[in-house]
């Protein structure tokens, strides 16, 4: 399916910006939006031609995810890992369900954090046995997006006889023994489904494997982290440029009768709008660069895609505190969006690998160390 920007741009102001105020409110999933693009082809936007996709690389997902997080941010962690998972996918040229996620008729996402290594994906706990030509998966998943909605799973276990840290398993949503125990009701990104995900003696196809057995990390590694730490950050970076948009528009609105003056004129609020996007156009070149080392394929690549996510985190997390104090009393009310995106633009330093992970995979490359200790060494 082909993917057309300016419908894209039209899905985002008919449909997914006017529906985000409730989405947040109601914690309910942004179904229309998302359907309405995955008829335009953004569902499809990075599965290779082959198999029916737009075959546009990341650079143009992250274009799409920053456009729907200027709007709205559950909509956006949707897409984001949609097409976290499709990579892992496409690497495996699973032509099955590619086809489907092409024509915009599947969408997918990612199962790693489990409740007991919680954060520390890459130390799953969930069980994968062999049983005859089929494997039995027993998990206790802690927060999958799209949970409740999405048609698969891209899903970790340990493996089943190799050596390893873990492996990798293509699992469609309505495979028998798979329950969701509680809806997602959270402080930001209400509406993207991020609910625990259990699964009971699931019996799925050894062709379900995604790779080889215990060679999963390295798959997410390779296909998935990239994938998911570039597009946190053009979310992050679409949150905001959201927050400097509203801030303006209200502080340009907004006088001071007995000066008759706008908020504008003041020179405080000018001086806080300046750091706002100062701080956006700084992490707006850094996830540029790393966008650039990675086509390039140049050495510093890991270490830009290790600072990526961790530094659009914490500028998002200030541009939304800079926001509700230079809006006042204002940024607290729903109509202007701030405190919505306030609320949304703490829930990335959480997401794994968070922010302090990601600080200390930082540290340990420059330090010449291992990311990691333990079986994922």
């Amino acid at each position: 399916m082909m993917f057309d920007r300016e419908l894209l741009d039209t899905i985002v102001n008919e449909v997914v910006a006017p529906a985000a105020a409730e989405v947040d409110t109601n914690a309910a999933f942004p179904r229309e939006g998302v359907d309405a693009l995955a008829r335009a082809g953004v569902l499809g936007l990075t599965v290779p031609k082959q198999f029916g996709g737009a075959g546009e690389g990341l650079r143009s997902a992250v274009n799409v995810i920053r456009t729907l997080s200027s709007a709205c941010g559950s909509t956006a962690m949707v897409v984001a890992m949609h097409y976290s998972g499709t990579a892992v996918l496409a690497s495996q040229e699973r032509a099955d369900v590619l086809q489907d996620i092409g024509d915009g008729r599947h969408l997918t996402t990612l199962a790693f954090s489990e409740v007991g290594s919680r954060s520390h994906f890459w130390a799953p706990l969930s069980t994968a046995k062999a049983d005859g030509d089929d494997v039995l998966l027993d998990a206790r998943k802690s927060w999958v997006t799209s949970a409740s909605q999405a048609d698969s799973y891209v899903w970790s276990s340990r493996p089943m006889a190799a050596d390893g840290p873990m492996s990798l398993w293509f699992v469609p949503s309505d495979t028998p023994g798979l329950s969701i125990p509680r809806a997602f009701d959270g402080m930001g990104l209400r509406g993207n489904d991020s609910s625990p995900v259990t699964a009971d003696g699931v019996r799925v196809s050894q062709t379900s494997l995604l790779g080889d057995d215990g060679k999963g990390f390295d798959l997410a590694m390779a296909a998935a982290l990239p994938v998911f730490l570039v597009l946190n950050a053009a979310a992050g970076i679409g949150l905001m440029d959201a927050l400097l948009a509203e801030a303006v528009k209200h502080l340009s609105a907004t006088r001071l009768d007995h000066l008759n003056q706008s908020l504008a004129q003041q020179s405080p609020a000018r001086l806080t709008l300046a750091r706002m996007r100062i701080e956006a156009d700084r992490t707006r070149c850094l996830l540029d660069e790393t966008l650039s080392a990675l086509e390039q394929e140049r050495p510093d690549a890991q270490l830009f895609l290790l600072e990526v996510k961790a530094a659009t985190d914490e500028s998002a997390a200030l541009v939304a505190d800079l926001a509700m104090k230079v809006c006042g009393g204002a940024a607290f009310r729903k109509e202007l969006g701030i405190e919505r995106r306030f609320r949304d633009s703490r829930a990335a330093r959480v997401m794994a690998p968070t922010t302090d992970v990601l600080e200390d995979f930082v540290g340990r490359a420059l330090c010449g160390l291992p990311l990691f200790d333990g079986p994922a060494a």
